[in-house]
């Protein structure tokens, strides 16, 4: 079974109903916003189109490389590994401070703690150094 990481960019290998309606077809783009049960199933938020608002703030059909424009979100799904194909790995489209906040997310306050205190440590080690 393949696993997937938090914010891996993915594709679905087969069609899935939505929650509120409709379907999204093969080779729709996601990103795994959450994991259950090491992997047994993810949390997908599944993208459309590139939209922009227009003057109304009603989503109109954008060109990718305008700056104003975005993927519009289809929905927020839960997928099976199965119905899931790795785009890029979370390594290649998230900065470091990006996985460090979502590792955090998972802690305990006992861990944060600990965390925290490291952080501050090295902060002071830089600053002596200098």
């Amino acid at each position: 079974m393949t696993r997937f990481e938090l914010f891996d960019s993915v594709k679905l290998t087969e069609a899935i109903a939505l929650t509120d309606g409709g379907t999204a077809p093969p080779g729709t783009l996601g990103a795994v916003v959450e994991v259950f049960k090491e992997g047994e199933a993810y949390m997908v938020e599944l993208f459309g189109d590139w939209v922009k608002y227009d003057a109304a703030e009603n989503f109109v059909p954008a060109n990718r490389q305008d700056a104003e424009s975005f993927l519009e979100t289809l929905a927020v799904e839960m997928v099976y590994p199965h119905q899931l194909q790795l785009v890029k790995p979370v390594e290649e489209t998230a900065g470091v401070r990006a996985r460090l906040a979502a590792v955090l997310d998972e802690l305990s306050e006992d861990l944060l703690t600990e965390v925290q205190d490291f952080a501050e440590f090295l902060l002071q080690k830089r600053q002596r150094v200098k």
